[in-house]
């Protein structure tokens, strides 16, 4: 933890730039990230008032024992309602949807902050037409740094608890 001395109190931080800057668009590659590392990432990108779009959205990884990841999006799964399924819960199937509700998650939805901050975020499985040319960041942090078998995609994720959108091979 880094302390700072009465005199020395303003340290450069990321919010202040970013406000005094005005907002941003920040273009963000999900390959290779851990999802839930980079999911509070975006969030607090789009709490301070910038727009984020994600591409690669299938390719995030959660990391954990394959049959603890499933697992847990089969018990989400069995949650409905008792009169009608109309009613809800609506259980997101597509990695875009997952990757949203993720973020959602993260977000105070209720307050007009969370509100516009969630209509400024946007999620595709691929690279859509007109962002081919733009260079894509990563976060650091989110890095999968463990060999690709400690980590589950989202993508195959997705294809197991109903994604018809899966690519073919």
């Amino acid at each position: 933890m880094c302390c700072y001395l009465a005199s020395s109190m303003e340290a450069p931080s990321l919010q202040t730039e970013k406000k005094s800057e005005g907002p941003t668009k920040y273009y963000v590659d999900a390959s290779g990230q851990i999802i839930g590392r980079m999911c509070s990432k975006v969030a607090k990108l789009l709490l301070t008032g910038n727009s984020v779009v994600i591409i690669h959205a299938e390719k995030a990884l959660f990391s954990g024992h394959r049959s603890n990841v499933m697992g847990d999006f089969f018990e989400r799964l069995k949650i409905a309602s008792v009169v009608h399924p109309k009613h809800g819960p609506f259980h997101p199937r597509t990695p875009a949807g997952i990757m949203t509700r993720m973020v959602r998650g993260m977000i105070p939805r209720s307050k007009p902050s969370g509100v516009s901050a969630l209509r400024r975020l946007r999620v595709y499985t691929d690279v859509p037409k007109g962002l081919e040319r733009i260079s894509f960041m990563n976060f650091e942090e989110a890095r999968a740094t463990k060999p690709l078998a400690y980590y589950v995609p989202l993508g195959e994720v997705a294809e197991r608890i109903g994604w018809k959108g899966a690519p073919t091979e």
